[in-house]
This record gives structure tokens, C-alpha cells and sequence, in this order.
């Protein structure tokens, strides 16, 4: 090649996140990411339904063994995450600047989703404890009732702010042992990929957290509809996407939460809090015969 040529560069394409792995959509189809200038800098996969549906069936899959682990095993992964994010934030910074972010904005939004991870994280073998109560019965019996999660929860991003919306998102219900379904930004879909290749490497078992790109309005009736999601979080801020995904509740009874926060709120100490965890648990009572 002469030198005076120019070369090409190779734009990366952010793959999708489905039961531990980073496969290409089975359609083929790819969005381009632009910055707000119009520069093209990368492409990113546009999810289909049978992607959903695959998402889906992985996390199905793997819910019962996250559940299963002990809740301070499932604390020490969410913690590793944070760890992995802390040394690996010099790559996010840039990916959030491409978007249209200055850098103060970028790193600001960077420390809170580390320390969001280590919130969260802190409440795994305490929401028990918090939330869960011996209940007084008149008959000589033991009552206690307990969290637990619901199962498969779909979470559906904002676009800003991306990065902290998403980490928000996947740790409430991470607390207590549910697996998720992402639909990432799509607007600024670059650091959910990237947010994807710090969980594969946390000890986080392959389906537990599954993350798409693509266009909310294309995914969310199969969203609705599908009968192995429990509960469903929407803060994507679309009014069409919304009235779609809470039809579905019709279909086996689903729970779907409208989390709508503007970025100043996405950034308040509000969404630290376990009341949120709680929105994805449902809570079961026992009763053990109990001899006087």
C-alpha cells in the first residue's frame, strides 16, 4: 500500500448478549451509531423477535439456579461487576463522549453505575431480613412469609442516560433472583454492549442477564405477549411502546411497572432504594405446625 494512501477503518459491530454469548441477530440486520454530528462510528444489531424469544428461553433457563445461590454469593458477583466496571472505565468514557456526552457528564455517569452495583449488591442478604416477617396466627402454628423473585423480568431502557438507566435496571431485580431480558437504548447502544462484555467476565452464570438492541416499537408486542416473562419494567419514556406492553399483562398476568424519570432523577439517591427491588418480588407465606 502506498503510503500516502488512505485507509478505511474498520467500524466495530456491537453484537447482541444472549445466554452468555454475543451472537450477530439471526436477521442479519444491523443500526448504524452515529454522533451527534451525523459521523458514522460504529454499527450495532437490530434484534428480532426469535432473538427475544431465544433471550428469553436463556434466561428461563438459568433463572432457578441464580435463585438458588446462596444471597451472598449473588452479592459478591454483583460486587465483582462493579469491580470489572471500575478497572475497565477508561474504555466506557469515550463510548459515552462518541454519543454526544462531555467528559465531566461521561465520567459522573460512569461512578454512579459503579456505585449503583455496589448498592444493589449490598442488599442481596439483607431484603430478607428488611422485608420478610414471622406473622402472629391464632393456631399453633409458625407463619413466616419471604421474598422472592418472580422469574423472567424484561426491562426496557431509556435512551439517556444509557449506562446508568440500564445498570439500574439489572440490578434491582438481580438482588433477589430473577434473570433478565434488556432492551437496550436506542439511542445509545454502544455501552450496553460494552456493559455486556463486563458482565460475561463477572462470574455471572451465562443467561442470568441477556441484553438486545434494536427498535423497542419492533420488539415489545412479543415483549407483551410472551407467556415466560413475569414482569416487565419499562422506562423507555414511549407512550405507544407502554399501552403495548402493559396489554400484555392481560395474558398471564404479568407485572409491568412504568419507571419514568428524567436524567436529573436518574441520577437521585430515589433510585436507591429497596422499594424498587420490590417490584419484581413476590412474596410467599409459610406455615409450619409448631408444637406447645
Amino acid at each position: 500500500m502506498a503510503a500516502s494512501a488512505q485507509r478505511l477503518t474498520v467500524a466495530k459491530t456491537y453484537k447482541l448478549f444472549i445466554g452468555g454469548a454475543f451472537p450477530r441477530s439471526e436477521s442479519g440486520r444491523y443500526l448504524i451509531a452515529r454522533t451527534p454530528i451525523g459521523d458514522h462510528v460504529a454499527n450495532y444489531c437490530n434484534a428480532s423477535r426469535k432473538d427475544l424469544r431465544d433471550a428469553v428461553r436463556n434466561a428461563r433457563a438459568a433463572q432457578s439456579g441464580w435463585q438458588n445461590a446462596s444471597a451472598f454469593l449473588r452479592g459478591q458477583i454483583l460486587y465483582r461487576a462493579a469491580e470489572i466496571l471500575e478497572s475497565r472505565r477508561a474504555s466506557f468514557a469515550p463510548e459515552l463522549a462518541l454519543m454526544g456526552l462531555d467528559p465531566k457528564s461521561a465520567t459522573r455517569q460512569i461512578d454512579l453505575a459503579i456505585d449503583r452495583l455496589v448498592y444493589y449488591a449490598g442488599w442481596t442478604d439483607k431484603l430478607a431480613a428488611v422485608f420478610g416477617s414471622v406473622n402472629p396466627v391464632s393456631s399453633p402454628h409458625w407463619n413466616v412469609t419471604s421474598p422472592e423473585p418472580c422469574g423472567v423480568v424484561a426491562v426496557v431502557c431509556p435512551d439517556a442516560p444509557s449506562l446508568l438507566g440500564l445498570v439500574t435496571l439489572l440490578a434491582a431485580p438481580l438482588v433477589t433472583g430473577n434473570a433478565v431480558v434488556a432492551i437496550a437504548s436506542e439511542k445509545e447502544a454502544l455501552s450496553a454492549i460494552s456493559l455486556a462484555e463486563v458482565l460475561a467476565v463477572s462470574d455471572l452464570p451465562a443467561g442470568v442477564v441477556n441484553i438486545l438492541t434494536g427498535i423497542r416499537s419492533e420488539l415489545a408486542p412479543s415483549l407483551a405477549s410472551h407467556q415466560e416473562v413475569q414482569a416487565i419494567l419499562d422506562a423507555g419514556g414511549d407512550p405507544a411502546v407502554s399501552e403495548i406492553l402493559a396489554g400484555g399483562a392481560v395474558t398471564n398476568l404479568k407485572r409491568v411497572h412504568h419507571w419514568q424519570f428524567n436524567a436529573a432523577q436518574w441520577e437521585s439517591e430515589d433510585l436507591e432504594n429497596p422499594y424498587r427491588i420490590l417490584d419484581t418480588v413476590e412474596f410467599k407465606t409459610a406455615w409450619h405446625p409448631s408444637a406447645y
